[in-house]
């Protein structure tokens, strides 16, 4: 008889514990429904995700960095250009025009350079997202075999959906636990972005 009531005891606290992690948003979500068709907010997997909350802060962090080049180069020039304008009434014509011409071929190499950064990011981005959706396709084969479905639906391009079958939170839950951030165990961090040094010109 006592070691019943402390069986039953023991059940009530462990599904008090699963009830409360669940109500939390932990592992313990609800099985997978049985459904032909599954619906899943896939951009906000990426975004919530560990993984793509990684992703998204060393792709804001490059941005920035990008963007605080950008703002000193374009101080630099402004300054370099208003020395050129304070020269050229003590230049001849020919000589105020070699000094201009050079400087329009600087802000024009440093402006393709930064453009170039600029892409790159879009392009490291474009790729992170590739990656994300590599790493997530074993995850979402499974819970597409558990719900015995056939398809997984973007829901932005379903009209009406249950919420019993979107999967959104499951997915999350599960890469979170089966991937985490998927960064690198020892990670070599990128070098700082090189950025030419704007130099006064000698003529100056």
């Amino acid at each position: 008889m006592r070691l019943a009531v402390r069986l039953a005891i023991l059940l009530l606290t462990l599904w008090g514990v699963a009830a409360g992690a669940q109500g939390q948003g932990s592992p313990f979500l609800p099985a997978v429904p049985k459904t032909p068709i599954l619906v899943i907010e896939f951009e906000r997997v990426f975004s919530e995700s560990a993984f793509g909350i990684r992703v998204n802060s060393e792709i804001e962090q490059a941005g920035r960095a990008i963007a605080t080049e950008n703002r000193r180069i374009e101080a630099e020039l402004t300054e370099e250009e208003r020395g050129l304008t304070d020269l050229r009434p003590t230049l001849a014509p020919e000589e105020f025009r070699k000094l201009a011409d050079a400087f329009d071929e600087k802000v024009q190499r440093l402006r393709d350079e930064q453009d170039a950064k600029a892409r790159a990011l879009g392009a490291r981005t474009d790729e992170a997202r590739r990656r994300f959706l590599t790493v997530a396709q074993p995850v979402l084969e499974g819970l597409l075999r558990e719900a015995g479905a056939a398809l997984i639906l973007e829901r932005r391009t379903v009209l009406v959906a249950a919420d019993a079958i979107d999967i959104t939170d499951r997915t999350i839950a599960r890469i979170d636990q089966q991937i985490g951030d998927g960064a690198p165990e020892d990670p070599t961090p990128d070098p700082a972005p090189e950025v030419p040094e704007v130099q006064p010109d000698p003529q100056e």
